[in-house]
């Protein structure tokens, strides 16, 4: 089993920016690739950016692509979202997850096999 745990959540005006961590623990063998979800009321959750740990290869969904950077500490199992620029529609809750390999592409959240439980980010307008 793979345990993720978010964190950096927090209120910032447009145009601001915020660094998000998602720290991995238990097999992590298993999620070499890592990504982030966003969940907004009354929409579906979306992919936002995949990330494979061992190349350092990253897709991002074309809303956020100049915007967020998606990157990994040297040590340990964690993985950083840098977003600048914020929009009011990044508001949402931001979910780690994670499963071994990622497609070449951005995945669905159903194409993970382990989730955190998110933390908030909510962009003033």
């Amino acid at each position: 089993q793979v345990q993720l745990a978010e964190s950096g959540g927090a209120t910032v005006q447009a145009g601001g920016s915020l660094r998000l961590s998602c720290a991995a623990s238990g097999n992590t063998a298993s999620a070499t690739c890592m990504g982030w979800l966003r969940q907004t009321p009354g929409q579906e959750q979306e992919g936002i950016v995949s990330f494979e740990t061992s190349t350092g290869n990253a897709w991002y969904r074309s809303s956020v692509k100049g915007r967020f950077n998606i990157s990994q500490d040297n040590v340990e199992p964690t993985v950083y979202l840098s977003m600048a620029n914020l929009k009011p529609e990044d508001s949402g809750v931001y979910i780690c997850a994670a499963r071994l390999g990622c497609r070449g592409r951005v995945l669905r959240p159903h194409e993970y096999n382990h989730w955190g439980q998110g933390t908030q980010v909510t962009v003033s307008s």
